[in-house]
């Protein structure tokens, strides 16, 4: 855009934030855009009055905001408290619509399981499928579960998990193709999976168990899928700004929603590898596990985003919203 244009929609608030601001969340959201609008000013109007102006101001702005604070104190918890939410609220379009297209797959993924008796070898290969029934036949169909070790089993799919996720978002690269290309597939396997337990009728133990690990990792798949759009929306959607600059600023939002997934993915490791083994625990404990997941999965990508956006008001959100815009 045009100095004069990006001059004439941010001066009032550069205004603003000459004066005292009214908390340190505040003062952080201020410092958070100018930045961004101090490196979109440099890239785009390098030497102009109006970006020694910006350079000023955020030199100011630092100050005010480390001057009585460690480098760094807060930051780690802040990102996944303020920043990552305000990210998710502002996509959560994407992550709705990600979601629907989940289910549609997952859909497909059974339908076809339950047309074509073969499909569940073709998703999930024959060995895992014939040692899965031989398990149903002793009385034991989550045997799977028990036989690695506790330790292995759970870093091992937590390292796997987070490559996945990883893999997801940066497909979204390829115009969202990638993207959902393995949603597709994660799809189908999630589909085709459970409707090869409710064909042997251990549907009940297959969803109490491994719904266990998978309300929290399944959820994060998800995420992990519209964190791929996001950064695909740059790209085929760069609105008012250059493709690579839009694509920057949607590759960053994108890069927070995945990393943002990784606590998540550890602790569905850990119930995998350490809690899903125990098919024998009473009814009571697996819903308590399943029912906190899934609340806590609502409430965070849900409604704490939106609670959070309401919290901190317009003009903080304003200048969260533009420093990912810009």
């Amino acid at each position: 855009m045009r100095e004069a244009v990006f001059l004439r929609q941010n001066q009032e608030r550069w205004q603003q934030y000459e004066q005292p601001a009214a908390g340190p969340d505040e003062l952080a959201a201020r410092f958070v855009a100018l930045t961004d609008d101090l490196a979109y000013a440099q890239t785009f109007y390098p030497g102009s009055p109006t970006t020694s102006y910006l350079n000023g101001l955020t030199g100011k702005l630092h100050q005010r905001l480390y001057a009585n604070k460690r480098e760094g104190r807060g930051r780690f918890a802040r990102f996944w408290a303020v920043e990552l939410p305000l990210v998710v609220a502002r996509h959560h379009h994407t992550l709705a619509v990600t979601a629907v297209l989940f289910a549609i797959f997952t859909f497909v993924g059974a339908l076809s399981a339950a047309y074509d008796d073969s499909f569940v070898r073709v998703i999930m290969g024959d060995s895992y499928v014939n040692q899965t029934i031989e398990n149903i036949r002793k009385g034991d169909p989550m045997a799977v579960y028990k036989k690695e070790n506790e330790t292995l089993m759970f870093l091992g799919i937590t390292a796997n998990n987070i490559f996945v996720a990883l893999n997801i978002f940066a497909l979204g690269a390829t115009l969202g193709v990638g993207t959902l290309v393995q949603m597709f597939r994660t799809g189908l396997m999630l589909g085709s999976f459970q409707y090869f337990f409710y064909h042997y009728h251990v549907l009940r133990t297959s969803v109490l168990t491994i719904w266990i690990h998978g309300t929290l990792e399944i959820s994060a798949v998800i995420v992990a899928g519209a964190a791929g759009f996001v950064m695909a929306r740059g790209l085929l959607f760069p609105g008012t700004y250059g493709r690579g600059e839009a694509f920057r600023q949607s590759a960053r939002d994108g890069l927070k929603m995945a990393i943002g997934l990784v606590p998540i993915f550890v602790i569905a490791g850990f119930l995998e590898g350490f809690v899903t083994r125990h098919t024998e625990m009473p009814l009571a404990a697996s819903l308590a596990i399943i029912g906190s997941s899934a609340a806590f999965i609502g409430w965070y990508f849900i409604l704490y985003p939106i609670r959070l956006t309401r919290r901190l008001g317009a003009d903080k959100v304003g200048a969260a919203e533009l420093a990912m815009d810009n």
